[in-house]
């Protein structure tokens, strides 16, 4: 297993977000670890598994932009994703906000099992 997984990982849920409700739900169930805490703009912390996945079945994102896109491994068998990314839905103001995603290596790969937004 690469690093460069982890970055792919990133970019394909941004492609499942900006395709269907269905596709976006099914990429995070497997890609998800066991225990995943999000924390998300205006407050919300969602880190019950199913919920996580629900909060994925919204209306797609249009278009976006991933930013300067990095992998570190802070510990062995980790890795950061850390990113700008600026996102549209129609009719919408642009949403622009700094990532941050946490990966840790299972037996059946890498799963996200933390991640962060916060707007700039």
């Amino acid at each position: 297993m690469t690093l460069d997984e982890p970055a792919d990982l990133e970019t394909k849920g941004w492609q499942a977000l900006s395709s269907t409700p269905q596709a976006a739900t099914e990429f995070y169930e497997r890609v998800l670890d066991h225990t995943v805490v999000m924390l998300l703009p205006g407050g919300t912390v969602l880190d019950d598994r199913a919920a996580v996945v629900a909060s994925m079945s919204g209306r797609p994102w249009s278009s976006y932009e991933l930013q300067d896109l990095r992998v570190t491994e802070p510990a062995r068998g980790t890795a950061l994703v850390t990113y700008g990314a600026v996102a549209r839905r129609d009719g919408a103001p642009a949403y622009s906000a700094l990532m941050s995603s946490l990966y840790v290596l299972r037996e059946d790969g890498w799963k996200l099992a933390f991640h962060q937004q916060t707007p700039r």
